[in-house]
């Protein structure tokens, strides 16, 4: 049993990160963004060898854990080779338009897409595979086996000729 505080399945960070670590094999230092306390930025350096680093503004990361105390901006995707956001809160937008120029693993929980819709998780999903499809990116749907009904993710990857941001 861990002594970390965290909602959500515990095991989240052992899915997503044995995903990336499967499907994102060249990434190298990745971006966690809205990680909170780093669990999966742990999980990745230590198990799979990936320099992960927390962008959060809150600053709670644990000892040991690379971290930025910030909000992300999509401009600071070029810095990464990869861009993940699971659950990434308020960081949704900015997080989906990293995939202009870099690919992303995106597991939203709540609307911060849109702020004149409501939209249910089916709807989000649609909303930012339109969006990525729309400047000419690919879309990719990724059911994760951890609990809890927010555990579709969405990879991102970018047009062949990367967007300005």
């Amino acid at each position: 049993m861990t002594r970390h505080r965290y909602h959500g399945d515990p095991a989240r960070f052992e899915v997503v990160a044995a995903f990336v670590a499967d499907r994102f094999p060249s990434a190298r230092f990745v971006a966690d963004v809205a990680g909170g306390q780093g669990m999966l930025a742990r999980v990745l350096s230590k198990r799979y060898n990936v320099a992960c680093e927390v962008v959060d503004p809150r600053g709670w990361s644990l000892r040991g854990v690379s971290a930025r105390q910030a909000e992300y901006h999509a401009d600071m995707a070029d810095y990464y080779d990869l861009i993940i956001g699971l659950h990434p809160d308020e960081a949704l937008r900015p997080v989906v338009e990293s995939g202009a120029v870099r690919p992303v693993l995106v597991v939203p929980c709540c609307n911060f897409w849109s702020h004149s819709e409501r939209l249910g998780q089916k709807d989000l999903l649609a909303s930012i595979s339109g969006h990525q499809e729309a400047i000419g990116g690919v879309v990719e749907r990724a059911h994760l086996a951890f609990r809890g009904p927010k555990n579709i993710g969405l990879v991102l990857e970018p047009p062949l000729a990367p967007q300005a941001l």
